[in-house]
């Protein structure tokens, strides 16, 4: 008998009332350069990111008094803006955990939002350390940045709204680092569209939940520079929604190089207009590298547009 998900259709359908009129419905265009292939751009949310969705609705699921105490949270940046700018509409405190790593533009965007900002350490399990310091001496209130049945959810009403605009796509490429959007929105287009392919696209340096798949088990691997920084950090070692989640609904799961991932930023500004970050150009990546070949409705989520100015410009 197979295990339950710990996210369901249900779950995601709940979340998308809960988090209506506060995320953006993002459009889904026709990529002019590569046949067959459709961009979700869901970087034009209010903060850049899918990251949005999940942290809002994680926040609109506690209760009075557990807003009262404050959130924190550790994030490679995407997460933490999106966690700011909820609790700000909420009046919450909320503390943001990052690493080292983590680039200045995304710091400066979350104290931007009225969070206080920790900056510890060089990975994102040494700020992940420091969230756990704060919800044992400080009592907040953790709202983690991917491994939580709420942000789960949350993410997962982007693959609603994606079958929204396009009904029954061939396949559908999700970036992928701790899980929690590759999980949500599997869960989401796997319900209501049984054929379409799911695959799981991530960088090739320091991908832990690709490492964790092929292991079998959540593994540690070494953080390193990227450019698709928002898809570093581990997923715990006691990882308890989005591994198991990954494992049972992606058909495949592609690496993407360096150079691979700036051919992929070049052809997203090409073809959009727009800076996207490396995180959101795995997926374009993997198609133009020849790792995946598209079908007649390929959408590639494009995640989001937060990255720093001089990177995108060496880019180019």
């Amino acid at each position: 008998m197979n295990t339950p998900l710990p996210v369901t259709l249900a779950d995601i359908r709940a979340a998308e009332a809960r988090i209506r009129g506060r995320v953006r419905h993002t459009p889904l265009m026709v990529d002019p350069r590569l046949s067959g292939v459709l961009l979700k751009q869901e970087y034009r949310q209010e903060t850049g990111a899918f990251k949005l969705r999940g942290a809002t609705n994680a926040i609109l699921s506690l209760s009075a008094d557990e807003l009262a105490r404050g959130v924190v949270t550790a994030s490679t940046g995407n997460h933490g803006r999106a966690l700011a700018h909820g609790a700000r509409a909420c009046g919450a405190r909320a503390v943001v955990c990052l690493s080292h790593l983590v680039p200045a533009n995304k710091v400066q965007a979350i104290r931007d939002l009225g969070a206080e900002v920790r900056v510890v350490g060089q990975s994102q399990d040494e700020a992940m350390a420091e969230v756990a310091r704060a919800v044992a001496e400080e009592g907040l209130i953790e709202v983690p940045p991917f491994d939580h049945p709420a942000v789960v959810a949350g993410q997962g009403t982007l693959g609603l709204e994606l079958l929204a605009d396009c009904a029954a796509p061939s396949s559908v490429l999700i970036p992928l680092s701790g899980g929690g959007l590759a999980a949500g929105v599997a869960a989401a287009v796997r319900s209501l569209s049984p054929s379409t392919r799911l695959v799981g696209v991530t960088m090739a340096r320091g991908a832990a939940m690709a490492a964790s798949l092929a292991a079998g088990q959540p593994v540690e691997v070494p953080e390193l520079p990227t450019l698709a920084d928002s898809l570093g950090g581990g997923i715990g070692l006691g990882n308890r929604v989005t591994f198991a989640m990954c494992r049972a609904l992606l058909d495949d799961v592609v690496l993407v190089s360096e150079d691979e991932i700036a051919e992929a930023m070049r052809h997203i500004r090409a073809a959009t207009g727009d800076a996207v970050e490396g995180a959101a150009a795995v997926g374009v990546a993997a198609i133009l590298s020849g790792r995946v070949k598209p079908g007649p409705a390929t959408v590639c989520i494009l995640s989001g547009a937060n990255v720093a100015p001089e990177t995108f410009a060496r880019i180019l």
